[in-house]
């Protein structure tokens, strides 16, 4: 009869541990406008293009070149072979194991994948890889097509791609992550107040727009791919810096150029973060 009464429990508890995660998974994500406060102004990039770190980096090249020592951080080095349509792609990086916090303003972190042996730009969270750090050369067969450097998974300094004769092709310059043709708009210069940051890559917007209220708090956040916008742009109230609060959410094509595809209002909420309007296309989606 003991037997029988702790079998009972027991199913009583998983049925309940079940039901608590299916009513879990099904939560509105809508329901409420308060988010995650990562985009508050203590992580706001005040400084995007100081030049003094690139004259600090240049008097110690030669030394870290040879400790493997970049931007002050001890790394080790990695190395991917792929045969790709009977050409050996070669990529040769460095990475540490050092723990950062992630800018959430940059839209590309670049990280090496032990298990599955790759480099990736998305997905990275602690203990499931290493952010790449120092020199990257990616080869095809013997010939170098592309070759730059990272800062904590963000492209830095000079990029260049060249063609499969080694001749350059293009360069362009970041400075962690952040393309250096971006256009900056500041309520106060010599405050570093930022109020607008819009990515440029080659005279075309690409990456993670900004947009902030003049105390410093995110207001739009969006991203752009060609100079297209695309995916979700999130409009959010301005409430002094206490908490983020969405306001409008705006739905673009996922991709660029999507001719038949008209953007939309998804869901708008009050000051409160209460839900007061959800397009019935987003029940769906």
């Amino acid at each position: 009869m003991n037997r029988i009464y702790s079998i009972l429990l027991l199913t009583l508890f998983f049925q309940s541990a079940l039901f608590a995660q299916s009513k879990e998974k099904k939560a509105d994500p809508d329901s409420t406008g308060v988010v995650d406060s990562s985009l508050l102004p203590t992580t706001m990039p005040l400084l995007l293009f100081d030049d003094s770190k690139e004259k600090e980096e240049k008097k110690e090249k030669k030394k870290k070149a040879r400790k493997n020592i970049w931007f002050g951080i001890k790394t080790q080095k990695g190395f991917i072979r792929n045969n790709i349509r009977g050409q050996q792609i070669y990529e040769f990086f460095n990475y540490t194991d050092l723990e950062r916090k992630l800018d959430p303003y940059i839209r590309d972190v670049y990280w090496f994948d032990p298990k599955d042996r790759g480099i990736k730009k998305e997905g990275f969270a602690k203990g499931k890889g290493y952010l790449l750090h120092g020199p990257y050369e990616r080869r095809v067969n013997d010939v170098v097509v592309e070759s730059g450097m990272y800062y904590y998974g963000t492209k830095h300094k000079t990029w260049m791609l060249f063609d499969s004769k080694n001749v350059l092709q293009d360069k362009d310059h970041f400075t962690e992550g952040w393309p250096r043709e971006s256009k900056i708009t500041y309520y106060n210069r010599s405050t570093q107040t930022v109020e607008e940051i819009t990515p440029i890559q080659y005279g075309l917007e690409e990456g993670n727009y900004f947009y902030f209220y003049e105390d410093r708090q995110i207001a739009v956040t969006g991203e752009f791919q060609y100079g297209e916008k695309v995916g979700l742009w999130t409009e959010y109230w301005d409430t002094n810096n206490s908490k983020t609060i969405r306001k409008r959410e705006i739905q673009y094509p996922e991709t660029p150029f999507a001719d038949n595809f008209k953007p939309y209002i998804r869901a708008e909420w009050d000051k409160d973060g209460n839900l007061v309007y959800r397009n019935p296309r987003a029940v769906n989606n």
